[in-house]
């Protein structure tokens, strides 16, 4: 046996959205019916590099089961398929690694193995599959608490995860207008270079962004830059940039008058979007709608037809990574993709 090595462009060549989109639902319903093993996410702080490293382990086992339709007006009900996997990734957060070692603040290495007999099927570039499986979610979260007809996306943030938030939630929503906010010029002339020929794709202010159908956040900002009455009155909001303690991007008085939906309930009360206002008492229990597995399984309802702001607090779990890494090594798998090579020696002795 051997084990796959995946680069990046392996990765996004094997990794098609709406397949990783299927597959983060998927985890999302198997960690609400117990199906997965997900240890705390465990973190090495480096204040003298400006940065932490990240450990997320995972199993999950997907046994199928009827999944809550979302919001597409062809969606329906779906069985989830049947299969599991195990992995872990390494991560990290350096924020001065762009202007100091031209490298992305974010990297990642994904291991994934396979359960029956602990035999490592690939390693894999983490730092893509960490930005597939990031706009994975959000389109998950979308597709099941935005409205129906959402044609225009905001984007708060135009680095490296505002692409993979425009092409999931685009999966999942007949997007037309695209606004996006950044204090970088030259980062949101790159991004509307990108989109310009697929979406009406401009640049604005974080109060354009927000009264958008659909507004994503994918900013490391540690005060409040979204204010409240930016929204529009039936917005959807993806808070994706806080994964770490103190880390804050809207208003409280959005998280306290948001029907809230987070990923994970002992992660963002830690380190998610909600984890300032929880520390300091101002948010609990009460002001919690759900996790995001209650409403993909239908044991909550996502958005009904009262709902005004909904909000889903992401902190990034190991299974989505595990979701993705799926998706992944079966495509590469059967199109002979990325390198094979002698890892193990699997000479028994």
């Amino acid at each position: 046996m051997q084990t796959l090595l995946l680069n990046a462009s392996d990765v996004r060549e094997n990794a098609r959205m709406p397949a990783v989109i299927r597959a983060v639902e998927d985890a999302f319903a198997a960690y609400q019916r117990g199906d997965t093993q997900m240890p705390a996410k465990s973190y090495i702080d480096l204040p003298q590099y400006d940065g932490d490293f990240r450990s997320m382990p995972a199993y999950m086992a997907v046994r199928g089961g009827t999944l809550a339709a979302g919001g597409r007006e062809e969606a329906d009900t779906r069985e989830a398929e049947e299969w599991d996997a195990a992995g872990i990734k390494w991560v990290n957060v350096h924020t001065d690694n762009v202007a100091e070692h031209d490298l992305p603040t974010v990297l990642g290495t994904m291991i994934y193995s396979d359960p029956r007999n602990a035999f490592p099927l690939a390693i894999m570039d983490g730092t893509t599959l960490t930005r597939l499986r990031t706009g994975a979610a959000a389109a998950v979260a979308t597709d099941h608490l935005a409205v129906r007809d959402a044609r225009s996306l905001g984007i708060v943030g135009a680095g490296v995860q505002s692409y993979t938030q425009l092409e999931g939630i685009a999966c999942v929503r007949d997007i037309e207008e695209v606004v996006v906010s950044d204090v970088r010029g030259e980062a949101v002339a790159k991004f509307v270079a990108r989109y310009e020929d697929e979406f009406d794709v401009r640049g604005g202010s974080i109060e354009e962004a927000a009264a958008c159908d659909v507004l994503s956040t994918v900013t490391p900002v540690e005060e409040p830059i979204v204010p409240r009455d930016a929204l529009g009155e039936h917005t959807h909001v993806n808070a994706m940039g806080a994964d770490a303690p103190d880390k804050h991007e809207h208003a409280d008085e959005t998280l306290l008058d948001a029907k809230l939906v987070i990923d994970d309930y002992e992660q963002c009360t830690h380190s998610g979007e909600i984890n300032v206002p929880w520390s300091a008492g101002r948010l609990d229990d009460g002001d919690l709608y759900g996790e995001l597995g209650e409403v993909v399984t239908g044991e909550t309802p996502g958005r009904e037809p009262d709902d005004g702001i909904t909000l889903f607090d992401s902190t990034g779990l190991a299974i989505q990574d595990i979701a993705a890494a799926h998706v992944v090594y079966g495509h590469a798998d059967e199109n002979d993709n990325g390198y094979p090579f002698d890892l193990v020696d699997t000479e028994v002795r």
